[in-house]
C-alpha cells in the first residue's frame, strides 16, 4: 500500500464567505505544496475568472486573491492512503474537522465541494441537514473532461454568497 498523505492547513480567515472543499491534494500538488497545482487542473483559471482578477500563477498572489475576495480553501480529508492521484484510489481515509473550522469561521456562509469524492465524505461529516447551504460543484480536476465553460458556468453559483 502507498505511503500516507496527508492535506494541507485550511486557507482562511475571520473575513471568509464560502468555503471551497476537495478531497485531498493530488500528486503534484503534494509535491509543490500548494493547492491546486496540477497545470491542467482548472481551479485558479476558474475562480480568477469569477472575481474579475487577472491569471497569475504566482501561488502566493492567487492566495492573496482568494483572500481579499473571502474565499476559503480545505480538504474534507486529513489523511489516506492513495496509489496515484484519483480520488477513486483513495483508501483508509480520516476527515479533517470541517465542523470545527465553521464553528470557529461563523462568517462562512456556504459550502461548495468541489467534485463528488469531497461532496459525499461532507454529507457523511455533517449529515444532510447541515445549518449551511452546501453545493455540488463539478471537479475542476483534467480527470473529468467535461469543457472549461462548463465548469465554469457551473462555478459561478460561489457569486451569490460573495460580497
Amino acid at each position: 500500500m502507498p505511503n500516507r498523505i496527508f492535506s494541507f492547513p485550511p486557507i482562511i480567515d475571520s473575513q471568509s464567505q464560502i468555503l471551497i472543499l476537495g478531497s485531498i491534494p493530488g500528486g503534484k500538488s503534494l509535491e509543490k505544496q500548494q493547492y491546486y497545482a496540477h497545470p491542467q487542473n482548472k481551479f485558479w483559471r476558474i475562480i480568477l475568472t469569477l472575481v474579475n482578477e487577472e491569471f497569475t500563477e504566482d501561488y502566493a498572489q492567487r492566495i492573496a486573491t482568494i483572500k481579499k475576495h473571502h474565499i476559503a480553501l480545505w480538504d474534507v480529508i486529513d489523511s489516506c492512503e492513495r496509489k496515484g492521484s484519483l480520488d477513486s484510489e483513495i483508501k483508509n481515509e480520516e476527515a479533517n474537522q470541517i465542523a470545527g473550522l465553521l464553528e470557529t469561521h461563523p462568517n462562512i456562509k456556504a459550502i461548495f465541494c468541489n467534485g463528488g469524492k469531497s461532496y459525499k465524505n461532507l454529507v457523511k461529516l455533517l449529515g444532510k441537514d447541515s445549518d449551511l447551504p452546501v453545493f455540488l460543484l463539478p471537479s475542476t480536476s483534467p480527470a473529468y473532461t467535461i469543457p472549461f465553460e462548463k465548469k465554469l458556468e457551473e462555478w459561478k453559483k460561489i457569486l451569490c454568497f460573495l460580497k
